[in-house]
Parts: C-alpha cells; sequence; structure tokens
C-alpha cells in the first residue's frame, strides 16, 4: 500500500506541477513561460519525485510505465492494475485540485484545460496520424532512457536527471502537436473535466502511449541483453 500511495502522491505532483504550468501560467505571456517552461515543468516533477520516491514504488507515475517496465521484464504483473489504478486517481485528484485553483480567477473559462489532443485540438492542427506517430515514438524513447537509466550497469544515482531531461525533451518536441501525453494518468486526469471531445480523443492517449512503451522497452532488452 505504500508503494500505491507512493504512486499516488508522485502523480498527482506530474499532474498539478505539469498541468498547472499550462493552465496556471503559460496562459499569461507576460509571466515569460510558455513552451520552455511547461517541458521544464514536467521534467522537473519526474526528477523530483524520482529521487522522493524511488526507493519506494520506483516512481512510475504513468501506466504506460509500468506496462513497458513489465515488458521489459523489470516490474511483476500483479502490481500492474493497483500501481494503474493509483496512477489515474492521483491524477483525476491533481486535477481538480488545478480545477478549483484555475476557476478562482474571474474570468476563469475551462477551454482545453490542459488536455492532449489532434486534429482541430491540435495547438499546431496536427492530424491524427501525426498524433498517434508522435505518442508511439515519443513514448518509446521515453522507455529507453528510464531502461537505461536504471540499468544496473549505469552510473549510479543518476536516473531521475537523465529521466526528468528526458521527459523535457519530449515535451520540447511534441506539445505543438499533441499538446504532449505519452502517460495516460496524466491525459485522463484533465480530459475528464473537460468532457466532450477530450474524452472523445482520450483513446489516442492511451493506446500510443502503451504500444510505444513496450517497443521502447523491447528495443533496449533487445540492444542491452548482455
Amino acid at each position: 500500500m505504500k508503494q500505491y500511495g507512493a504512486e499516488f502522491i508522485g502523480t498527482f505532483w506530474l499532474v498539478l506541477g505539469g498541468c498547472g504550468s499550462a493552465v496556471l501560467a503559460a496562459a499569461f505571456p507576460a509571466l515569460g513561460i510558455g513552451l520552455h517552461g511547461v517541458s521544464l515543468a514536467f521534467g522537473l516533477t519526474v526528477l523530483t519525485m524520482a529521487y522522493a520516491i524511488g526507493h519506494i514504488s520506483g516512481c512510475h507515475l504513468n501506466p504506460a510505465v509500468s506496462i513497458g517496465l513489465w515488458a521489459g521484464g523489470r516490474f511483476p504483473a500483479n502490481k500492474l492494475l493497483p500501481y494503474i489504478v493509483a496512477q489515474v486517481a492521483g491524477g483525476i485528484v491533481a486535477g481538480g485540485v488545478l480545477y478549483l485553483i484555475a476557476s478562482g480567477k474571474a474570468d476563469f473559462t475551462l477551454n482545453a484545460f490542459a488536455s492532449n489532443g489532434y486534429g482541430e485540438h491540435s495547438l499546431g492542427g496536427y492530424s491524427m496520424q501525426a498524433a498517434l506517430i508522435t505518442e508511439v515514438v515519443m513514448t518509446m524513447m521515453f522507455l529507453f532512457i528510464i531502461m537505461g537509466a536504471t540499468d544496473k550497469r549505469a552510473p549510479q544515482g543518476f536516473a531521475p536527471i537523465a529521466i526528468g531531461l528526458g521527459l523535457t525533451l519530449i515535451h520540447l518536441i511534441s506539445i505543438p502537436v499533441t499538446g504532449t501525453s505519452v502517460n495516460p494518468a496524466r491525459s485522463t486526469g484533465v480530459a475528464v473535466y473537460v468532457g466532450g471531445w477530450a474524452v472523445e480523443q482520450l483513446w489516442l492517449f492511451w493506446l500510443a502511449p502503451i504500444v510505444g512503451a513496450v517497443l521502447g522497452a523491447l528495443t533496449y532488452k533487445a540492444v542491452a541483453s548482455e
């Protein structure tokens, strides 16, 4: 239960910190956060939580990561469902806290609320196909980084930095395409409050990250096998 609690808190922090930076700060150009600030915010949430709870739960914070680590032989199947439930619950609670904060502004409108989307709901107007490819490839590389950085042969103590910076880079690349998911819990945590189109498009942000995570884990196993 301590592991599941850690995953709940960690995913709560990821959604509150990452999506919060987009909803509360990036929406105001005068604050100067923009694409770079949001990307860094997501990376920092993972980096800080990796040091805080990595020794408790492994700091997955992401159903796709848990599934990918299982596919890579690093995580037991019997913990998959509880981890995913804890992660999604943490994301949804964070979305609720973010909504309570954001709605305290007089002219608040829900709009996208940092939800991921494609087509007319993509920041850059990218198609469903482009979104699907982006999410698969970005999550694939994310799992490759995670598997490599946490390999027993890798330098010890630096994995959170590599993983956090890896997530930052992924956001710098893909925010214009999908708003960057690579994490079904992150997508679900805000989409449930937007409803409508955000929930209708949510399938892609479950399917693509999971497929990408499995591919990334299997690729790393093939490359790094001794």
